[in-house]
């Protein structure tokens, strides 16, 4: 068929004519039309423009961190359901490029990342953030920085990767600013299910605070399941003896002032001693331990200078009445009875701090009175006589007296003892006095002893305990021991303090909180004494063993909670923990609860043969003074970072929930299962308790570090094993 066509441009006359017939169109189709078209303008008009809620991302995508550790409010919560179609949680969008670059500090300048918890570690601040990493990472070099000036590290990261994270129980640093000194601050927290009775532990101990809503994501697995591990020594220069924190990595000839970690998570294994031994059971250990296994040219060296040391053979022995003193640690002990009628010794003296161990014989005099010594080996003593104590299976850690406050709550200590430490107390406006002060329970007794007086020591000494209103109670010489005995007295109340004509030391400010004491520097300030009924340390505890089970009225709703969690620990440890789980208790000595929460597992072997080391992590609910209170001693730690003590240190590791607990925290989680190698002793046995997920490809570490699992028990989600270390090294 053929067309005509008119002219370019345009209608031939035959379309022209057809488009003539055509009728018009009608008003109803008109309007149709313009309601098509309205409606395609307006759905293209929306997918090409960004909606109010995407702008908002965007824009704030940048502050992720400090979304993370805010609590959400009530309207965002209803939103994010609504949104989601009933979903609690709406998953975030990625993060823009833009935002996941980092910018860079201002000149001169350092950003550090800000601590999940004011008397967190500052391993964190020695970590280089990478926001696409899948869960905030924990390094393990400290700085000398003050609290306030370190940052938790940025928990940005991919959807993808993202970790099912909790909202922080309570304050903190909401803004992403570093935390002011004294402020107490809570890293995200998991919620598990823990067995009735048992206790969160994370609530803090004060029940004063509110918690806030729990914001999740999906947790990675905390091992992998399809992980090989190849374990290698730490190498020869570290030695057998080896302490990371401490030492630096060489033959042990140096060491750090204060504690000092390695910036990367520690994963090797320390070498076995070649003649190690089993230690003897108690209490033939107090008396004798085996050389080979303390062994160093050091120690040689100080047992050739010291007539109470007997190197004979393969042993170490300790003669019951010899001493550093003359007479012996009995004697000494009853020269000070003498000189204090008020101190009754296992009764309303319960817990000491020694100061500057030296051979234990103090605290095992005392511990035929009933009376627990915790012995502080100082980092400078490189004899290590803390070792030595430890292997005699007396409580020892290893510190120092610097700049940095003592891992230990305000008011812990029921007496401090330094006997022949030379610890120029005075010095630096008798500064670590200060820290004496803190740690001494308000009308404790603070007791110096030393051969040779020194009169510039001696009057320093007595100026700054005048600074401090400390009462002197006594001072003598002893014929028998040859030793000159002073004994201090804090003052219980404040009347004293607000007597003084000249205010210095001034009294600490309200900031500055007397309970911070993880890489806390310590303060040129004075606390004052509690005075309410409802403050821990007005009134002194029970005598003891009345103290164990004594819920003070300061604990307020805690009453119930802690008796109750005594009660299941008790039930636990006398049905199944005794007998079921094939250890041998007689070899059982040094315990460490590696996540203590109210001291039940303490309490409920407080009449066996053993004595606990109650581990408070620092990411945790400050549980530690209750711990204290009830006669039992403990520590703060980060277990992101290895503990300060010496290798095989320990016969028994209770971990309760540990690993889920830190599963957002520590940068490599298997360094903890490296870190329990090294403080358990060969032989040694291990309990723990977690979710399954967890225990499963934990159990394959273990093998792979060939220890024996010697039982295993699952119900439902959770389980327990029991395990023991064997003398295999690489």
């Amino acid at each position: 068929m053929t067309v005509a066509r008119g002219p370019p441009g345009r209608p031939s006359s035959a379309l022209l004519g057809c488009w003539r017939r055509r009728p018009p169109l009608g008003f109803g189709a008109k309007v149709g039309i313009a309601i098509a078209l309205g409606l395609s303008f307006a759905i293209i008009w929306t997918s090409v423009s960004p909606t109010s809620s995407s702008q908002q991302i965007s824009t704030e995508r940048s502050s992720f961190a400090a979304e993370v550790a805010a609590p959400p409010t009530a309207s965002h919560n209803r939103t994010s359901s609504s949104a989601d179609g009933g979903h609690a949680h709406r998953k975030p969008r990625p993060v823009p490029h833009s935002h996941k670059k980092r910018h860079p500090a201002p000149s001169g300048s350092h950003a550090h990342p800000r601590r999940a918890n004011a008397t967190a570690s500052p391993d964190a601040a020695a970590a280089k953030a990478d926001h696409s990493e899948p869960a905030p990472i924990t390094d393990t070099e400290p700085k000398e920085k003050e609290p306030e000036q370190e940052q938790e590290p940025d928990m940005e990261m991919e959807p993808e990767q993202e970790a099912e994270l909790p909202m922080p129980e309570e304050s903190g640093d909401n803004s992403g600013k570093a935390p002011a000194e004294g402020e107490e601050e809570k890293p995200p927290q998991l919620e598990l299910e823990e067995e009735p009775g048992e206790g969160d532990g994370d609530e803090d101990f004060e029940g004063a605070k509110k918690k806030a809503p729990s914001k999740k994501r999906k947790l990675p697995p905390l091992f992998s399941s399809s992980a090989h591990y190849h374990w290698k020594h730490c190498g020869a220069k570290s030695g057998y003896h080896y302490i990371p924190c401490v030492d630096f990595d060489g033959d042990g000839s140096q060491r750090h002032h204060e504690r000092s970690c390695p910036r990367s998570p520690v994963t090797c294994l320390v070498s076995l001693p070649k003649d190690y031994k089993q230690p003897a059971p108690w209490p033939e250990r107090k008396d004798k331990v085996w050389y080979g296994n303390v062994a160093h040219p050091r120690l040689s060296n100080y047992v050739k200078g010291h007539n109470w040391l007997n190197h004979s053979g393969d042993y170490l022995m300790f003669p019951p009445d010899e001493w550093e003193f003359k007479g012996g640690a009995r004697h000494y002990v009853e020269s000070i009875d003498e000189m204090a009628p008020d101190i009754d010794w296992g009764k309303n003296i319960r817990i000491i701090l020694d100061i500057g161990c030296k051979s234990a014989g103090f605290g095992i005099a005392l511990l035929e009175k009933d009376v627990i010594t915790l012995s502080l080996g100082l980092t400078n003593d490189q004899t290590d006589l803390a070792q030595v104590a430890l292997e005699r299976g007396i409580p020892a850690t290893v510190g120092s007296l610097g700049s940095r406050r003592l891992p230990f709550p305000s008011g812990a200590f029921d007496a401090i003892h330094c006997g022949e430490c030379n610890i120029p107390w005075h010095s630096n406006g008798g500064k670590l006095l200060l820290e004496i002060n803190r740690i001494l329970r308000p009308g404790g007794y603070f007791i110096i002893s030393s051969k040779s007086a020194d009169l510039e020591s001696e009057e320093g000494i007595s100026a700054s305990m005048t600074a401090l209103c400390w009462n002197a109670i006594s001072y003598s010489s002893d014929d028998v021991s040859e030793v000159g005995v002073k004994i201090f007295q804090r003052p219980a109340t404040n009347e004293e303090y607000d007597l003084r004509a000249k205010k210095d030391p001034p009294f600490c400010k309200e900031e500055q909180n007397k309970a911070n004491a993880w890489y806390t520097h310590i303060k040129h300030c004075l606390h004052k004494a509690p005075v309410g009924i409802e403050e821990r340390g007005s009134d002194w505890p029970e005598e003891w063993p009345k103290r164990l089970e004594s819920y003070p009225e300061w604990l307020g709703d805690l009453q119930t909670r802690v008796a109750t969690d005594h009660n299941h620990w008790k039930a636990v440890v006398e049905k199944s923990y005794l007998d079921g789980l094939g250890i041998d208790w007689s070899n059982i000595r040094n315990v460490m609860d590696m996540r203590a929460v109210y001291g039940g597992f303490a309490a409920a072997l407080a009449s066996k043969k053993v004595w606990v080391m109650n581990v408070v992590p620092v990411h945790a609910a400050d549980t530690l003074p209750i711990i204290y209170e009830r006669g039992l001693v403990g520590i703060y730690h980060d277990w992101c970072e290895p503990f300060s003590t010496y290798p095989r240190s320990y016969d028994l590791l209770h971990a309760d929930h540990l690993f889920s607990r830190l599963k957002i925290r520590c940068r490599q989680p298997v360094a903890i299962v490296v870190e329990m190698d090294r403080i358990l002793r060969p032989g040694g046995w291990a309990i723990i308790r977690d979710k399954l997920e967890i225990l499963d490809p934990l159990e394959t570490i273990l093998k792979s570090l060939h220890w024996e699992i010697i039982m295993t028990f699952r119900k439902d989600k959770e389980g327990i094993m029991s395990v023991k270390k064997t003398t295999w090294r690489p």
